[in-house]
């Protein structure tokens, strides 16, 4: 029998270890480095209120990522905690399980997220509405629709991120809510980016997709297709993200796959015709071990996978740019308080009329904060007792070894409380414990050596039996559906033989990329 090594139990390599146990007769193995599995996707228990580390929807366009949630969790078929006091109604699969009775199951949740921007909310994305037009005063307004009338006709060639970005908002409209947040998230300016996390992240959304998305609204028409960021509503596991891949790792060994913990990856072995034959790791005492590889799939950072390569399977140059492509760490402060200062002026109704929002971006210039979650929100089961308290995570973009990440924790909760006080979300000692947790490369970087990351992976593509998957493993900003995807394409070339990556590669990188791609293969078949 063969097998295959998977580096990381993430929503990559796990999927990679399903995909291989449902679809071939490849045994696997998964070696992660850490002990609990999920990687940037894992929920964190903290006395019996759960973090989920960025936020996670679980939100697809891709009809093979669809089908594998819904194999490993059911939907809910009664409504969750808040909607069932609140007499809310979403949808329901009859078929599926009632989360007051059980735990393995998808809530149906209404996404709200705003930006906060001069102590005032903002829709997000921008919307044109009665709410904007007040905050931001006629004068601006205007600005802004004229500047945007001028990137119209003058288009600039999108070197860089402002140029992208530019050209699908306008100058002014760019200048008040992206230059500033992008700044916070990168430490550098949208001048110093590439254009092509715009193209991942951004994608479709412009102010005439925001046009078209407020008329339709307003007249009642039927949306045929709608932009991943102005999506109303997604699935998302009772107790976070975590608990799906918790699911599906159960799905693995019980299928017969093998999931090595605390096993962290530190070289490959191979032969001159750039074959790999064996992955050596650390195991949890320190000791090297070395297991049989017919194929690698690696999610693995691939700065830290060039560097475990055999000598000479990488030229100088390509070394180089591995060893010092970019990454932005994160740190997220869980705070439980009793009350936000913040008011619900929406037509949400909440638990204790609390804001509704899932995630709130802090466009404040003030604080270092990036954005802010509301667990409550996500899922009352997130919160130890939700009817009387709010779990908060206060995210921050930062660098291994900087002022922030180099903070006590005791010292970075109180930090983060008077961060939020100052823009009167808290009011002072509201604060009645909190959690801190650290994730390093959570987000891969486009500036510095990325510019030559092309060459770089024709280099890797060269490793005939190596897969590189997922967001670290393709130095890509790929949400989580997007490196399940990569992982079912790997497992495809596995089957068909094909030494031709290149669909591994294109996740994700164009606009309606999962649509164009179904719709072609129905028609193939």
């Amino acid at each position: 029998m063969k097998t295959a090594v998977i580096i990381g139990a993430g929503p990559a390599g796990l999927t990679a270890a399903y995909e291989l146990l449902v679809h071939t007769d490849i045994h696997p193995i998964i070696l992660e480095k850490d002990s609990i599995v999920g990687g940037l996707s894992r929920t964190v228990n903290f006395d019996g209120n759960r973090m989920d580390i960025g936020g996670h929807r679980f939100f697809t366009k891709s009809r093979e990522v669809q089908e594998l949630w819904d194999s490993i969790m059911p939907k809910a078929s009664a409504p969750a905690l808040d909607d069932r006091l609140l007499g809310r109604t979403p949808d329901l699969d009859p078929a599926g399980r009632d989360p007051e009775t059980e735990d393995i199951v998808f809530l149906n949740r209404q996404r709200v997220s705003r930006i906060l921007y001069l102590h005032k909310f903002f829709d997000y994305p921008v919307s044109l509405n009665p709410t904007t037009i007040r905050n931001l005063r006629l004068f601006r307004m205007t600005s802004m629709g004229l500047s945007y009338l001028h990137a119209c006709f003058h288009k600039r060639p999108e070197k860089t991120l402002e140029d992208f970005m530019v050209n699908r908002f306008g100058e002014k409209l760019y200048q008040t809510f992206f230059e500033g947040y992008t700044e916070k998230v990168w430490g550098k300016s949208p001048k110093n980016l590439s254009a092509d996390w715009g193209s991942q992240r951004i994608k479709g959304i412009s102010i005439g997709a925001v046009l078209k998305d407020f008329f339709q609204r307003a007249l009642h028409l039927q949306q045929k297709k709608v932009e991943t960021s102005l999506i109303e509503r997604f699935s998302y596991p009772k107790y976070g993200p975590g608990e799906f891949y918790e699911c599906l790792r159960d799905e693995v060994l019980g299928l017969g796959g093998e999931i090595r913990m605390n096993a962290d990856t530190i070289g490959f072995t191979g032969g001159e015709d750039k074959n790999i034959t064996a992955v050596l790791y650390r195991d949890g005492k320190g000791k090297t071990q070395k297991v049989k590889a017919d194929y690698v799939l690696s999610s693995m950072a691939v700065k830290d996978l060039a560097a475990a390569l055999p000598e000479g399977w990488l030229d100088e140059k390509d070394k180089e740019t591995a060893q010092t492509l970019p990454y932005r760490d994160f740190m997220t402060a869980g705070l439980l308080v009793d009350r936000l200062e913040l008011q619900n002026h929406t037509h949400h109704r909440t638990l204790n009329n609390i804001v509704p929002d899932c995630w709130i971006y802090i466009q404040e210039p003030e604080v270092k904060i990036g954005r802010l979650q509301i667990f409550n929100n996500w899922s009352p089961y997130m919160v130890k007792d939700s009817l009387h308290t709010v779990w908060i995570g206060l995210e921050y973009f930062c660098q291994e070894g900087d002022d922030l990440w180099s903070m006590k924790d005791e010292d970075f909760l109180r930090f983060a409380e008077q961060e939020l006080v100052k823009i009167h979300v808290l009011r002072k000692g509201a604060v009645k414990e909190g959690h801190v947790v650290h994730m390093k490369k959570a987000y891969p970087a486009y500036y510095g050596s990325y510019k030559d990351f092309p060459r770089l992976q024709q280099s890797l593509d060269t490793i005939s039996n190596l897969y590189c998957i997922g967001r670290n493993g393709q130095h890509r900003y790929n949400n989580m559906d997007h490196s399940m995807l990569t992982a079912i394409r790997a497992v495809e070339l596995i089957q068909n033989q094909s030494t031709d990556k290149s669909s591994l590669w294109n996740v994700n990188t164009e606009s309606d990329y999962q649509e164009i791609k179904e719709e072609d293969r129905n028609s193939e078949k």
